[in-house]
């Protein structure tokens, strides 16, 4: 490969991989159980308020340090957002029990689908000799997640928010994940679908970046724009 690149790191939901179904279809199915009353427009009202609660809420950055303590605070973290959303279209009695279980839910890779390319794309990547990485601002959930997906094994390192103490879009997560491979950032290529988070983040950190943008939602300016992860081969070779 001509391409100056030593590392690529990954978003990692949305980029890798995808919830089965939706979110708010997934809250719906399982509040539902747990006492909920739907209405006709319940899929789209959860939909929004858990985009507005979940762009409201403060970064998932901790002070624990001790992974007991930690992963209370990502449950903390979550449950105010869930708390946020039904407390919009709907609270009921049993919202303790059933956050308890969602959260379940989403730690469980068969709520997951890998986009179709991605095992294909990161097997291929490394056996160029390429090093690859996950920045993410998923909790510590991940790592079953990677795990339970096949993944885990193709990456080596995973730097999230919660750990790193710091969350995209702010340079020092990108830089925490770089002194892992002993990289300077024009060595590495960022990949995400987040204009905000993985391209305004990586690129204030100083990465190559690329915007996964399936459903050609985004205007592309000066942004490597990638429909699938397939077209990174090519714009690897651009990079000089």
């Amino acid at each position: 490969m001509s391409s100056s690149i030593r590392v690529v790191f990954f978003d990692a939901a949305d980029t890798l991989f995808h919830v089965h179904g939706s979110v708010g279809e997934i809250y719906l199915r399982h509040a539902i159980e747990f006492g909920f009353a739907p209405k006709p427009d319940s899929v789209a009202a959860i939909t929004q308020a858990f985009r507005r609660a979940f762009r409201e809420a403060p970064p998932p950055v901790f002070a624990a340090a001790d992974p007991v303590r930690l992963k209370q605070s990502e449950r903390l973290w979550w449950f105010d957002i869930v708390h946020n959303v039904f407390y919009r279209v709907g609270m009921f009695e049993r919202f303790d029990e059933f956050f308890d279980h969602v959260f379940r839910v989403f730690e469980d890779h068969r709520s997951w689908r890998l986009y179709p390319e991605t095992m294909s794309t990161v097997v291929r990547l490394k056996a160029q000799g390429l090093e690859l990485g996950i920045i993410s601002n998923f909790d510590s959930r991940l790592f079953g997640v990677l795990r339970g997906l096949g993944l885990a094994e193709a990456f080596d390192t995973v730097t999230i928010s919660s750990v790193a103490q710091a969350a995209k879009p702010a340079p020092q997560i990108f830089l925490s994940a770089l002194e892992k491979h002993a990289v300077d950032p024009e060595e590495a290529l960022h990949v995400g679908d987040s204009l905000r988070e993985d391209v305004e983040g990586g690129r204030k950190a100083g990465l190559h970046v690329a915007l996964v943008d399936r459903n050609s939602t985004e205007q592309s300016g000066d942004i490597s724009v990638i429909k699938s992860l397939e077209e990174l081969f090519p714009l690897l070779d651009r990079i000089k």
